[in-house]
């Protein structure tokens, strides 16, 4: 009797918009029979996460995001692109194009106040431009904005008005961009809605697609995001997910280094500067990571002697869980600017002009590669 309630009071879960279902503890959408009465109705995973900031592993079918995704090429909508500036590389959906089909994409760049203040604003929007249009995604229009700091997001507002032309919208991003916070702001602004998603730092908050009804019969679609487990995000233990990722603005660090010297990362990235002229890497990454310097031919026995404790963390405990380094050498030409991007960590520039030989020591699968400087 309670089940066949359920079914009928709530379809779907109103934090994270997956089927509800109290049978299988194990599986997305569960809610206890004697939790019908809350309100909102959420699932089990969602209480968790809003009261105790904590979330338990959920595994969504890749395939039904990338059909969800394909299905999108035959409506008439508007496609709202969320990518986290942070990690720019990590966060593009990888051949959108081909699954919007002619449907026009607003690519709305979030986290901008993760960014030391002094940026240049004009200067970051061409540098997307590049970007993006250098991984085959044509855009209408892209907006710089942050929408846990509610820096930008009046622009967001002003692009759907002038783009949508009466139509759905459809939000797409990977996990953890900050779709979610997004959608919470068009909720409290523009909707009559009185629920709002559930958001956390965990990845794939949102399990299904949610619909939030206009005022004009349309609706804006939040979709599940999408799971690149290339992010560091994807690879390091929940519990270290705060001091992975920073939560305001970042002070960058600058070190002067010889050739033959050191870096380590916490116990997860070591930064081997292998070949060139003296000269300055300037890291963008969480103040909460430990920074280590010591010289090449002691980094092998420093690793071995003092991971997850002197050099910071992930604890040994944590490591255990982290597949184990693949080295990338990367090679700076001379005269160019460049940042050796490290997904779901963050970014070292190389500021010489003179040229690097680098090798970057990461866990096997995280995207590590050359760009051209943000900054």
């Amino acid at each position: 009797m309670k089940q066949q309630q359920l079914s009928q009071a709530s379809a779907s879960c109103a934090g994270c918009g997956v089927q509800l279902q109290s049978e299988q503890s194990d599986r997305p959408g569960y809610l206890p029979a004697a939790a019908l009465e809350r309100e909102p109705v959420i699932c089990q995973r969602c209480f968790r996460i809003r009261n105790y900031n904590e979330a338990s592993s959920v595994a969504v079918d890749q395939d039904d995001f990338l059909r969800l995704l394909g299905s999108i090429g035959s409506t008439d909508s508007l496609v709202v692109h969320i990518v986290d500036l942070y990690d720019f590389e990590g966060s593009l959906i990888t051949g959108l194009q081909r699954f919007v089909g002619n449907n026009p994409v607003l690519l709305v760049v979030n986290k901008i106040d993760l960014l030391p203040k002094a940026m240049n604003v004009n200067r970051l929007r061409n540098w997307v431009q590049k970007q993006a249009k250098a991984e085959g995604l044509r855009t209408v229009d892209i907006v710089l904005c942050s929408a846990k700091r509610n820096m930008g997001f009046e622009h967001v507002i002003d692009a759907l008005e002038k783009y949508r032309n009466g139509r759905d919208v459809y939000v797409v991003g990977a996990t953890n961009v900050g779709k979610s916070t997004l959608i919470n702001r068009l909720i409290r602004d523009y909707s009559d809605m009185e629920r709002e998603l559930t958001t956390s730092r965990y990845p794939g908050t949102t399990l299904d697609a949610v619909h939030i009804p206009l005022e004009d019969g349309k609706a804006i679609i939040d979709t599940p995001g999408i799971v690149y487990e290339s992010r560091m995000t994807e690879v390091v233990p929940r519990s270290f997910l705060g001091s992975l990722l920073p939560d305001k603005s970042i002070k960058p660090l600058v070190y002067q280094l010889n050739e033959g010297q050191t870096l380590f990362i916490g116990s997860l990235v070591r930064f081997d500067f292998v070949e060139g002229d003296r000269q300055s890497f300037t890291f963008y990454i969480s103040n909460a990571l430990n920074m280590h310097r010591t010289k090449l031919e002691r980094a092998e026995e420093l690793y071995a002697d003092h991971r997850g404790q002197l050099l910071g963390g992930p604890t040994l405990e944590e490591l255990e869980s982290i597949p184990a380094w693949t080295r990338h050498s990367l090679r700076v030409k001379r005269g160019v600017s460049k940042d050796v991007f490290i997904s779901g960590l963050g970014w070292i520039q190389v500021n010489g002009t003179g040229g690097a030989l680098i090798d970057i020591f990461a866990p096997k699968g995280v995207k590590v590669m050359l760009r051209d400087s943000m900054i």
